[in-house]
């Protein structure tokens, strides 16, 4: 069972999908986020589930797809670090040259 953190950003990326959200409704908000979390802590008994990034062609830095939001993970060994939560029309190269992740 791998180990799995989320990073600063990415727990600001879940904030900031749920308070967007709540501005409809509460109750989809919290359920949204609650299923986005639950989806991605599925990582620790099969953490290459996600598929390889394709715009960074990586083994170690993949993502898991959740409804519209890319989950983005990497790859630690025997743990995983979530690093962001992004809509899936964003750009990740433009978010990276933006906020340069801290990648291992």
């Amino acid at each position: 069972m791998a180990q799995i953190h989320w990073s600063l950003t990415a727990e600001n990326d879940l904030r900031a999908i749920e308070e967007f959200i709540a501005k409809d409704s509460i109750l989809r908000a919290i359920s949204f986020t609650d299923r986005l979390i639950e989806s991605a802590e599925r990582l620790s008994s099969s953490p290459k589930m996600g598929r390889m990034i394709p715009e960074f062609s990586r083994e170690d830095l993949r993502e898991l797809i959740f409804r519209n939001y890319r989950v983005v993970y990497q790859l630690y060994g025997d743990s995983l670090t979530i690093i962001r939560v992004v809509h899936g029309a964003r750009d990740l190269h433009g978010l990276v040259q933006q906020e340069p992740w801290i990648l291992e």
